[in-house]
């Protein structure tokens, strides 16, 4: 066992400065080139090395950029960049599915009372602070779920405030109408920054 631990410490090791090599002589690299190169050097399966590059990435030892990324929101919204944003509509829709078309009874309404509460404690000020803070690297994914938590916590009393001075009142079809509108509005405003910042992530291989 200790032999084995040995023999996959050094082939890291190894590994790892044959592929800090290659970002440092070759400044255009994709993932495959990356991994096909290295196996070669090293005498190695692709599969071994390809999982050494996601270590070395986790560890921000290598940067994996996308040589394309999304330029215009269509673009965005069709690419894996905005799989947080079409989780949000998907939360909704199912909330309001559970509101609307499940039997009030359980276990449905113990799924109303989860998505309940992630609908109202936590998407709108998600995508209030994915909206202020487009870029990945302004908040931690910590920071974000706290400040997440607490600005729902405050956005959500103020559209009760507001729905008190119209027609409607403080009712269950106005406050989630109202809440789904603000957390869909807010997401869009986001995608729309964040198109600005997007951070290659995917394709070509450089030292950090």
């Amino acid at each position: 066992m200790a032999e084995r631990d040995r023999a996959d410490i050094e082939f890291s090791d190894r590994t790892e400065r044959a592929l800090v090599q290659l970002a440092k002589t070759e400044k255009e690299l994709t993932i495959e080139e990356a991994i096909e190169k290295a196996s070669n050097f090293l005498e190695a399966p692709q599969y071994r090395v390809a999982r050494e590059l996601y270590h070395l990435q986790q560890e921000n030892k290598l940067a994996l950029m996308d040589m394309s990324p999304p330029k215009k929101i269509p673009q965005y919204l069709r690419s894996h960049y905005a799989a947080w944003l079409w989780g949000i509509i998907t939360t909704i829709v199912i909330t309001e599915a559970t509101i609307y078309l499940l039997p009030q009874a359980p276990p449905f309404t113990y799924l109303r009372y989860v998505l309940g509460s992630l609908f109202v404690l936590f998407l709108p000020g998600y995508a209030l602070i994915e909206a202020l803070f487009p870029k990945k690297a302004d908040l931690e994914g910590l920071e974000r779920m706290a400040l997440s938590i607490g600005l729902s916590l405050a956005l959500v009393p103020l559209v009760g405030l507001a729905l008190n001075y119209t027609p409607w009142g403080i009712r269950l079809d106005p406050i989630f109408a109202s809440l789904a509108l603000l957390t869909s509005a807010l997401s869009f405003v986001a995608a729309i920054r964040k198109v600005r910042y997007v951070k290659p992530s995917s394709y070509n291989v450089e030292q950090k």
